[in-house]
C-alpha cells in the first residue's frame, strides 16, 4: 500500500511539474486559410520573443498569402515553406524586406510534441527565417535543436486532413503531390474581441482577406484551373460565413 502510495505521489508530483512548466500563449490568434480548411495558432512570446515579433510582422504585412506547405509528413510535421520562394504572388518592398531577416536561434525547454510550432532552419541555429513546422506527433530528437515560438489552437481537423493526403519522397522530404496553397491569413485578439473598436479592426482584416481570395478568383481564371478555382470559391464562402455570422453583421 505504501509503496502504491508512493508512486501515486510520484506521478502526480511529475505531471504536476510538466504542467507548470507548459507557457502561456499570449492574445492574438493567427488564421491560415487553406484549401483543406482553416488552422489557428497562437505565440509563445515569453519563450521566444524575436520569433513571435518576426512570424507575426509576417503575418500582418500579408506575407503567408499564396505560400504553401510544401511538406507534409504523417505523424512528423507539415512544413511552411520560407515565403521569398513559396508565394505564388510577387512581394512588395516590405514584405521582401521583413522576409530575408534571419532570426537568431532562441531553444527552449518546451517539447516538440503535436501542434506545436517549430522554426525552420539551415544548420546554422541563427538562420531561421519564414519557413516553420507544425508539429503531427510528438518529436523528442527535435528538442532543443529548434526554436519553439507558439501552438495550433484551432484545426487539427485541417491537420490530419493534411496527413491524408498523396505524398512523394524527395530526398529527406515528404511532400504532397498537391499543393497545398495558404490563399490567405489574418489575425485577432483573443481578449479584446468583444470591443467594439477591436471587432472594427477585425472586420477589416477579414475583408481585406476577402479582397486577396478574390483577386485569386481572378488568376485562377485567367489560367482556366476549374479544380483549384472551386476551392478558391470554398475558402471565400468561409470568410464571408465568418464575417457575416462571427463578427455580428
Amino acid at each position: 500500500m505504501k509503496i502504491l502510495w508512493w508512486v501515486s505521489l510520484v506521478f502526480v508530483i511529475t505531471n504536476v511539474g510538466a504542467l507548470a512548466e507548459e507557457p502561456q500563449l499570449n492574445s492574438p490568434r493567427v488564421v491560415f486559410q487553406t484549401n483543406y480548411g482553416d488552422i489557428e495558432f497562437g505565440f509563445y512570446p515569453s519563450v521566444a520573443p524575436k520569433t513571435v515579433y518576426h512570424i507575426f510582422e509576417l503575418v500582418r504585412l500579408g506575407c503567408y498569402n499564396t505560400n504553401h506547405f510544401f511538406r507534409v509528413d504523417r505523424g512528423f510535421v507539415a512544413q511552411v515553406a520560407d515565403v521569398a520562394s513559396g508565394r505564388s504572388a510577387p512581394m512588395n518592398e516590405e514584405q521582401r524586406k521583413e522576409a530575408e531577416k534571419t532570426i537568431v536561434g532562441e531553444l527552449s525547454d518546451v517539447k516538440h510534441v503535436r501542434g506545436i510550432l517549430s522554426m525552420g532552419r539551415y544548420s546554422d541555429p541563427d538562420s531561421a527565417q519564414s519557413s516553420f513546422s507544425i508539429l503531427l506527433g510528438d518529436a523528442p530528437h527535435l528538442d532543443g535543436q529548434y526554436a519553439i515560438f507558439g501552438k495550433v489552437t484551432k484545426g487539427d481537423e485541417t491537420l490530419r486532413k493534411l496527413e491524408e493526403l498523396p505524398t512523394r519522397r524527395e530526398g529527406i522530404f515528404v511532400m504532397p503531390v498537391e499543393r497545398v496553397t495558404i490563399f490567405s491569413s489574418y489575425y485577432y485578439d483573443t481578449v479584446l474581441e468583444s470591443c467594439e473598436r477591436e471587432r472594427g479592426i477585425l472586420k477589416r482584416r477579414l475583408a481585406a482577406s476577402a479582397v486577396e481570395i478574390e483577386r485569386q478568383v481572378s488568376i485562377w481564371i485567367s489560367k482556366g484551373n476549374g479544380q483549384d478555382l472551386a476551392v478558391v470559391y470554398e475558402v471565400r464562402d468561409r470568410v464571408a460565413v465568418l464575417t457575416a455570422e462571427n463578427m455580428g453583421l
